[in-house]
């Protein structure tokens, strides 16, 4: 091998090499008065002064010791999904060589495309299992039949043609049958310590403060009959589709204040020898493994490698510091400089490599087109669907 990563991360997969894994830790400060805004969840929590919130707020084992206030910023799926936006903007740009399915639809707002690294299940997604590979109904194409034919014993169908699927985890829930559960070896996520809940008002200002209603029983042909305000007749309020000023019908969130935010990676070898290539030679099935490893570091560097982090509306983080180490047997630690950069020229001088073993995992592009009431579906929920829908 070439590249000392390439080589560091093939020696990592060996048997006896002593390492359970690579970390990644972070940490980031809010970029505005230490006050960020999480997730929101229906079942919130309930603090230990009787207060309902609408996070997950928990107690958590930090730097070996309890604190007992932590609230989630962004969990493990959301990570992985970032870090899959990540590489796919890596492969449009052409900066990474890794396979991907592309379903394509016209609608009447314009094109939509949606891609393998954006399929809520993945390789198992009803997507795919709707879609038609020139004209030919996926599960019945060949590359469908390829997914199809994997299994925990086997997944080199994955590795060729959907390697996002073993990195971050899938199963095929939705066809009939009993189909293998790929668990994910690469986890991600992010909490904020000490947080001290906020509160916010939130109303929509109208620049001309129209006044007046909506006549219920009337209707004009541009849609809706104006009523003036303090007319007898009853009607829906200007504010019910987007005119005059409207206060918030219930108080939005507010926030919390932390004192840091942290965030935790680990790529498990433990999790990713369970991957297993059918009867590949012991040689190619190891590198294999390698180039899956330093796919998911490279995702993680082209995802977070970064000064800021922008979680969502309100959420903003600067980062502080961040170690990448290989945590090995004993409690052994050593930390490394991985670049995003470093980690994509190794994963590719290992793909190659893996290619020269007899595991290729393609570069291709497969084209997609939604069958005919998946592309009824698109076009309504494009054209017609509310927003509340």
């Amino acid at each position: 091998m070439g590249t000392g990563l390439s080589t560091r991360l093939l020696e990592s997969v060996g048997e006896g090499s002593g390492q359970a894994g690579v970390s990644v830790r972070g940490v980031y400060r809010s970029a505005v008065e230490a006050k960020v805004m999480p997730p929101t969840f229906p079942e919130g929590s309930v603090l230990s002064d009787g207060v309902k919130v609408p996070y997950l707020v928990e107690p958590r084992q930090v730097d070996g010791e309890r604190r007992e206030r932590t609230v989630v910023l962004d969990q493990v799926p959301s990570q992985a999904n970032r870090v899959e936006e990540a590489l796919l903007a890596a492969r449009d740009a052409g900066r990474l060589g890794i396979p991907l399915f592309v379903l394509r639809a016209v609608t009447s707002h314009g094109p939509v495309r949606l891609t393998s690294l954006e399929f809520p299940h993945r390789y198992a997604d009803a997507y795919l299992r709707d879609s038609l590979v020139e004209g030919v109904a996926f599960d019945k194409s060949e590359v469908g039949k390829r997914l199809r034919e994997v299994r925990a014993e086997d997944a080199r169908g994955l590795f060729e043609l959907d390697p996002g699927s073993l990195v971050f985890g899938a199963w095929d829930s939705h066809r009939k049958g009993r189909w293998p559960k790929f668990a994910r070896f690469y986890t991600s996520s992010m909490f904020g310590l000490d947080p001290e809940v906020g509160a916010r008002r939130s109303i929509r200002f109208d620049p001309l403060n129209l006044q007046g209603g909506i006549d219920d029983k009337g209707k004009a042909e541009d849609g809706w009959k104006f009523v003036p305000e303090g007319t007898k007749s009853k009607g829906t309020k200007l504010s019910e589709i987007g005119h005059g000023n409207a206060m918030a019908k219930t108080p939005p969130p507010g926030g919390v204040s932390i004192s840091e935010a942290r965030r935790d990676a680990w790529i498990s070898l433990a999790g990713l020898e369970r991957v297993r290539f059918g009867d590949a030679s012991p040689e190619a099935a190891r590198a294999a493994r390698a180039t899956l490893l330093a796919l998911a570091l490279a995702g993680d560097r082209l995802a977070f490698d970064r000064p800021s982090l922008f979680l969502r509306s309100g959420c903003d983080l600067v980062r502080v510091r961040e170690a990448v180490a290989f945590e090995g047997d004993g409690g052994r630690v050593e930390e490394v400089e991985v670049s995003a950069a470093d980690a994509v020229a190794a994963f590719t001088e290992l793909r190659q490599h893996t290619a020269e073993l007899g595991l290729e995992m393609s570069t291709e592009t497969v084209e997609l087109a939604p069958n005919a009431s998946l592309a009824q579906a698109i076009e309504f929920a494009v054209a017609k669907a509310t927003a509340e829908d």
